[in-house]
């Protein structure tokens, strides 16, 4: 079948500034806060992303991978079950998570729309021309947005497949991970489903492995959050005096990651005009990686009005992909 590349559109509804906006005021309060914190979505700058893709091929690192199979495996039967001919992907980056699922929607449909939506306008805007070149016929609309303020503008019209996956759902306390879970749901429609992504429990050794690479990837990964608050916000932490923490919290079921200072260290914030001591063996929280157990998954939707319709696992049964209808 010869199909025309279609012009690809992006909506752009983050502010401009409100970006750097936010960034002040989460180090602001995490810094302030004792434990000291910085959110982990910090971390994704440029050199974030790259170090981020080198961590998905490592050996150590199964998700991505176990992810993949799931997809690549049961990505027809999904389609099938959802019934949709819309794709939204929220967290989108280079939508390679997601490309067999756009290959089922092109094998049924004449004009099947895949909305991308992240907060990068620009990584945003180059994907979205990439994906239409490669994928002659698929309508591309990406989304600029923040999912705490943006999901009540995701594009409709069709039946819709959500999806948000590698995990990331793991990175919000459960408090935090109720009401994103519960936005997402009220911005779907009857006869919309939800893919969601899931790590699960297993073998702490495995875990702690796999957040502490032998070549330190992660590492540089973790510490990289610090490098985004020097460069954007004109601070003076010592980055290589900060050794990466990464420890299996078996009462909360999730990996925690810190940053340990291995020196004293005096702190200027000039962006915040704000300056603070750092002591030697002082940490900085930076990130949870919670891991899920099956059941769990399934009344955690069933809570925001989600019914679990298929549940699928990897062989070695390491990750899960859920697909749940809006009730």
């Amino acid at each position: 079948m010869n199909r025309a590349v279609i012009e690809p559109i992006v909506h752009e509804y983050l502010k401009p500034g409100s970006l750097a906006e936010a960034l002040r005021r989460d180090v602001l309060a995490g810094l302030a806060d004792r434990p000291r914190s910085v959110q982990p979505k910090w971390f994704y700058d440029e050199r974030g992303s790259e170090l981020f893709d080198q961590i998905t091929r490592l050996d150590e690192y199964y998700p991505t991978r176990a992810e993949r199979s799931i997809l690549t495996t049961h990505a027809a039967e999904i389609v099938e079950l959802s019934g949709a001919s819309m794709l939204v992907e929220l967290g989108s980056g280079t939508a390679d998570k997601t490309r067999v699922i756009l290959d089922e929607l092109l094998g049924r449909f004449d004009r099947p729309t895949y909305v991308p939506f992240d907060v990068s306008p620009e990584f945003l805007r180059d994907s979205a021309v990439a994906l239409a070149g490669e994928y002659p016929g698929l309508a591309v609309e990406g989304v600029v947005g923040d999912l705490d303020h943006h999901l009540d503008r995701l594009p409709d019209g069709a039946t819709r497949l959500i999806a948000f996956l590698g995990g990331t759902v793991g990175n919000y306390h459960p408090g935090p991970r109720a009401e994103l879970l519960a936005d997402i749901a009220a911005a779907m429609e009857p006869g919309d489903h939800f893919l969601l992504g899931t790590d699960l429990v297993k073998s702490p050794d495995r875990l702690v492995a796999a957040y502490d690479d032998a070549l330190g990837v992660t590492a540089d990964f973790n510490r990289n959050v610090l490098r985004v608050v020097n460069r954007e916000l004109d601070a003076d932490f010592d980055v290589d005096a900060f050794e990466h923490v990464a420890r299996w919290d078996a009462d909360e079921e999730w990996m925690s990651m810190s940053l340990r200072s291995t020196v004293d260290q005096h702190v200027r914030i000039d962006a915040l005009d704000i300056e603070f001591d750092v002591e030697a063996g002082e940490e900085i929280h930076t990130e949870i990686s919670a891991k899920f157990r099956l059941d769990g998954v399934v009344r955690e939707l069933a809570a925001v009005g989600l019914d679990a319709v298929r549940q699928c696992t990897d062989e070695p049964g390491d990750f899960a992909v859920t697909l749940a209808a809006k009730r």
